[in-house]
Protein backbone atom coordinates (compact mmCIF):
# COMPACT_ATOMS: atom_id res chain seq x y z
CA UNK A 1 0.00 0.00 0.00
CA UNK A 2 2.53 2.59 1.15
CA UNK A 3 4.93 1.92 -1.73
CA UNK A 4 2.57 3.32 -4.34
CA UNK A 5 1.64 6.31 -2.17
CA UNK A 6 5.33 7.00 -1.62
CA UNK A 7 5.88 6.91 -5.38
CA UNK A 8 3.13 9.50 -5.94
CA UNK A 9 4.65 11.76 -3.29
CA UNK A 10 8.20 11.23 -4.58
CA UNK A 11 7.13 12.02 -8.15
CA UNK A 12 5.44 15.27 -7.12
CA UNK A 13 8.45 16.43 -5.12
CA UNK A 14 10.77 15.53 -8.00
CA UNK A 15 8.74 17.96 -10.12
CA UNK A 16 8.99 20.60 -7.36
CA UNK A 17 5.26 20.30 -6.68
CA UNK A 18 3.89 20.41 -3.14
CA UNK A 19 0.23 20.49 -4.26
CA UNK A 20 -0.79 17.04 -5.45
CA UNK A 21 -3.01 16.89 -8.51
CA UNK A 22 -6.56 15.79 -7.73
CA UNK A 23 -6.16 12.35 -9.41
CA UNK A 24 -3.04 11.81 -7.29
CA UNK A 25 -4.80 12.81 -4.07
CA UNK A 26 -7.80 10.61 -4.87
CA UNK A 27 -5.60 7.65 -5.76
CA UNK A 28 -4.02 7.97 -2.33
CA UNK A 29 -7.46 8.17 -0.73
CA UNK A 30 -8.53 4.95 -2.45
CA UNK A 31 -5.40 3.13 -1.26
CA UNK A 32 -6.23 4.11 2.32
CA UNK A 33 -9.83 2.97 2.18
CA UNK A 34 -11.34 6.44 1.85
CA UNK A 35 -14.52 6.04 -0.25
CA UNK A 36 -14.13 8.07 -3.44
CA UNK A 37 -16.40 8.38 -6.51
CA UNK A 38 -15.14 6.50 -9.55
CA UNK A 39 -12.99 8.71 -11.79
CA UNK A 40 -10.63 8.75 -14.74
CA UNK A 41 -8.58 11.37 -16.62
CA UNK A 42 -9.21 12.13 -20.28
CA UNK A 43 -6.89 13.86 -22.74
CA UNK A 44 -9.53 14.59 -25.38
CA UNK A 45 -13.36 14.82 -25.75
CA UNK A 46 -13.69 11.28 -27.16
CA UNK A 47 -11.89 9.79 -24.17
CA UNK A 48 -14.04 11.91 -21.87
CA UNK A 49 -17.20 10.53 -23.50
CA UNK A 50 -15.91 6.95 -23.23
CA UNK A 51 -14.99 7.37 -19.56
CA UNK A 52 -18.34 9.02 -18.77
CA UNK A 53 -20.19 6.05 -20.27
CA UNK A 54 -18.00 3.64 -18.34
CA UNK A 55 -18.51 5.50 -15.05
CA UNK A 56 -22.17 6.28 -15.61
CA UNK A 57 -24.08 9.57 -15.70
CA UNK A 58 -24.36 12.13 -14.22
CA UNK A 59 -20.70 13.14 -14.13
CA UNK A 60 -18.49 16.04 -13.11
CA UNK A 61 -15.58 17.38 -15.20
CA UNK A 62 -12.58 19.12 -13.60
CA UNK A 63 -9.39 20.50 -15.07
CA UNK A 64 -6.16 18.73 -14.05
CA UNK A 65 -3.31 21.23 -14.00
CA UNK A 66 -0.44 21.96 -11.59
CA UNK A 67 -0.91 25.64 -12.49
CA UNK A 68 -4.62 25.81 -11.56
CA UNK A 69 -5.09 25.40 -7.81
CA UNK A 70 -8.55 27.00 -7.64
CA UNK A 71 -10.43 25.19 -10.40
CA UNK A 72 -13.76 27.00 -9.96
CA UNK A 73 -12.14 30.44 -10.21
CA UNK A 74 -10.56 29.37 -13.51
CA UNK A 75 -13.83 28.01 -14.91
CA UNK A 76 -12.31 24.55 -14.78
CA UNK A 77 -15.34 22.69 -13.38
CA UNK A 78 -18.61 21.48 -14.93
CA UNK A 79 -21.15 19.55 -12.84
CA UNK A 80 -24.30 17.53 -13.43
CA UNK A 81 -23.52 16.50 -17.00
CA UNK A 82 -26.03 13.92 -18.22
CA UNK A 83 -25.18 13.13 -21.84
CA UNK A 84 -22.34 12.46 -24.27
CA UNK A 85 -23.00 15.77 -26.03
CA UNK A 86 -22.74 17.71 -22.77
CA UNK A 87 -19.48 15.98 -21.88
CA UNK A 88 -17.87 16.68 -25.27
CA UNK A 89 -19.02 20.29 -25.26
CA UNK A 90 -17.96 21.01 -21.68
CA UNK A 91 -14.58 19.35 -22.20
CA UNK A 92 -13.80 21.93 -24.90
CA UNK A 93 -15.38 24.80 -22.93
CA UNK A 94 -13.32 24.01 -19.84
CA UNK A 95 -10.11 24.13 -21.87
CA UNK A 96 -11.14 27.49 -23.39
CA UNK A 97 -11.99 29.00 -20.01
CA UNK A 98 -8.78 27.77 -18.40
CA UNK A 99 -6.66 29.05 -21.30
CA UNK A 100 -8.40 32.41 -20.98
CA UNK A 101 -7.71 32.42 -17.22
CA UNK A 102 -4.05 31.37 -17.55
CA UNK A 103 -2.78 31.12 -21.10
CA UNK A 104 0.39 29.18 -20.28
CA UNK A 105 -1.17 26.72 -17.83
CA UNK A 106 0.17 23.17 -18.12
CA UNK A 107 -2.85 20.94 -18.67
CA UNK A 108 -2.56 17.25 -17.78
CA UNK A 109 -6.10 16.44 -18.86
CA UNK A 110 -9.66 16.63 -17.57
CA UNK A 111 -10.88 14.49 -14.68
CA UNK A 112 -14.22 12.75 -15.22
CA UNK A 113 -15.89 11.77 -11.95
CA UNK A 114 -19.15 10.14 -11.02
CA UNK A 115 -21.36 12.82 -9.44
CA UNK A 116 -22.15 11.91 -5.83
CA UNK A 117 -25.79 12.44 -4.79
CA UNK A 118 -26.29 15.43 -2.49
CA UNK A 119 -26.54 14.68 1.22
CA UNK A 120 -25.25 15.89 4.59
CA UNK A 121 -21.78 17.37 4.07
CA UNK A 122 -18.89 16.97 6.48
CA UNK A 123 -15.21 17.88 6.29
CA UNK A 124 -12.14 16.00 7.50
CA UNK A 125 -8.83 17.78 7.56
CA UNK A 126 -5.24 17.00 8.44
CA UNK A 127 -2.49 19.40 9.45
CA UNK A 128 1.12 19.06 10.56
CA UNK A 129 1.16 21.27 13.63
CA UNK A 130 4.62 22.67 14.52
CA UNK A 131 4.11 21.68 18.18
CA UNK A 132 1.87 18.61 18.15
CA UNK A 133 2.67 17.02 14.78
CA UNK A 134 0.02 15.35 12.64
CA UNK A 135 -3.39 16.60 13.74
CA UNK A 136 -6.93 15.77 12.56
CA UNK A 137 -9.92 18.07 12.24
CA UNK A 138 -13.62 17.24 11.83
CA UNK A 139 -16.72 19.34 11.27
CA UNK A 140 -19.88 19.75 9.24
CA UNK A 141 -19.40 21.41 5.87
CA UNK A 142 -20.59 24.78 4.59
CA UNK A 143 -21.43 27.54 7.05
CA UNK A 144 -20.64 25.37 10.07
CA UNK A 145 -16.93 25.26 9.30
CA UNK A 146 -16.57 28.49 7.31
CA UNK A 147 -18.47 30.90 9.56
CA UNK A 148 -19.19 29.18 12.86
CA UNK A 149 -15.81 27.38 13.10
CA UNK A 150 -17.69 24.43 14.57
CA UNK A 151 -14.84 21.91 14.43
CA UNK A 152 -13.01 19.51 16.70
CA UNK A 153 -9.38 18.36 16.74
CA UNK A 154 -7.29 15.35 17.80
CA UNK A 155 -3.60 14.53 17.59
CA UNK A 156 -2.90 11.53 15.36
CA UNK A 157 -2.90 8.59 15.63
CA UNK A 158 -6.49 8.28 16.79
CA UNK A 159 -8.54 5.31 17.97
CA UNK A 160 -12.13 4.38 17.17
CA UNK A 161 -13.10 5.95 20.51
CA UNK A 162 -11.33 9.19 19.56
CA UNK A 163 -13.09 9.26 16.19
CA UNK A 164 -16.52 8.73 17.77
CA UNK A 165 -15.83 11.48 20.30
CA UNK A 166 -14.80 13.91 17.55
CA UNK A 167 -18.10 13.33 15.77
CA UNK A 168 -20.17 13.92 18.90
CA UNK A 169 -18.22 16.99 20.09
CA UNK A 170 -19.32 19.41 17.37
CA UNK A 171 -22.26 21.65 18.26
CA UNK A 172 -24.06 20.67 15.05
CA UNK A 173 -23.99 16.97 15.97
CA UNK A 174 -27.83 16.79 16.21
CA UNK A 175 -27.93 17.36 12.42
CA UNK A 176 -26.06 14.09 11.95
CA UNK A 177 -28.74 12.33 13.97
CA UNK A 178 -31.34 13.27 11.35
CA UNK A 179 -33.51 16.38 10.98
CA UNK A 180 -36.61 17.50 9.05
CA UNK A 181 -37.20 14.02 7.73
CA UNK A 182 -33.55 13.45 6.81
CA UNK A 183 -32.23 10.01 7.79
CA UNK A 184 -29.39 9.82 10.35
CA UNK A 185 -25.89 10.01 8.88
CA UNK A 186 -23.72 6.90 8.97
CA UNK A 187 -21.46 7.75 11.91
CA UNK A 188 -19.49 4.54 11.51
CA UNK A 189 -18.57 5.56 7.94
CA UNK A 190 -17.37 8.94 9.27
CA UNK A 191 -15.29 7.35 12.03
CA UNK A 192 -13.68 4.99 9.48
CA UNK A 193 -12.72 7.99 7.33
CA UNK A 194 -11.23 9.73 10.37
CA UNK A 195 -9.19 6.68 11.39
CA UNK A 196 -7.97 6.00 7.84
CA UNK A 197 -6.98 9.65 7.41
CA UNK A 198 -5.10 9.43 10.71
CA UNK A 199 -3.20 6.36 9.47
CA UNK A 200 -2.36 8.09 6.19
CA UNK A 201 -1.00 11.16 7.99
CA UNK A 202 1.10 9.03 10.34
CA UNK A 203 2.40 6.71 7.59
CA UNK A 204 3.42 9.67 5.41
CA UNK A 205 4.84 12.57 7.45
CA UNK A 206 5.67 14.27 4.14
CA UNK A 207 2.00 15.35 4.12
CA UNK A 208 1.68 18.85 5.53
CA UNK A 209 -2.05 19.40 4.92
CA UNK A 210 -5.07 17.35 3.86
CA UNK A 211 -8.55 18.59 3.07
CA UNK A 212 -11.35 16.12 2.36
CA UNK A 213 -14.20 18.49 1.58
CA UNK A 214 -16.97 17.91 0.96
CA UNK A 215 -17.62 14.40 2.15
CA UNK A 216 -21.20 13.38 1.41
CA UNK A 217 -22.54 11.20 4.21
CA UNK A 218 -25.56 8.98 3.65
CA UNK A 219 -27.64 6.78 5.91
CA UNK A 220 -25.32 4.01 4.71
CA UNK A 221 -21.82 4.93 3.62
CA UNK A 222 -20.09 8.14 2.56
CA UNK A 223 -18.25 9.61 -0.44
CA UNK A 224 -15.15 11.83 -0.46
CA UNK A 225 -16.11 14.19 -3.30
CA UNK A 226 -13.01 16.41 -3.25
CA UNK A 227 -9.54 15.74 -1.87
CA UNK A 228 -6.60 18.11 -1.53
CA UNK A 229 -3.15 17.13 -0.27
CA UNK A 230 -0.24 19.53 0.26
CA UNK A 231 3.23 18.17 0.93
CA UNK A 232 5.88 19.46 3.28
CA UNK A 233 8.20 22.05 1.82
CA UNK A 234 11.56 20.32 1.84
CA UNK A 235 14.69 22.24 2.69
CA UNK A 236 17.65 21.84 0.39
Amino acid sequence: MSVKVSEIIKNALSESRINLLEPEAKSICIQYGLPTPEFDVASNPIEAEEFANKIGYPVVLKIVSPDILHKTDAGGVAVGLKSDNEVRKEFEEILKRVRSYKEDAEIKGVLIQKMAPASTEVIVGGLKDPQFGQTLMFGLGGIFVEVLKDVTFRIAPISKKDANEMIKEIKAYPILKGYRGQPPADENAISEILMNTSKLMIDHPEINQMDLNPIMVYDKGASVVDARIILEITKS
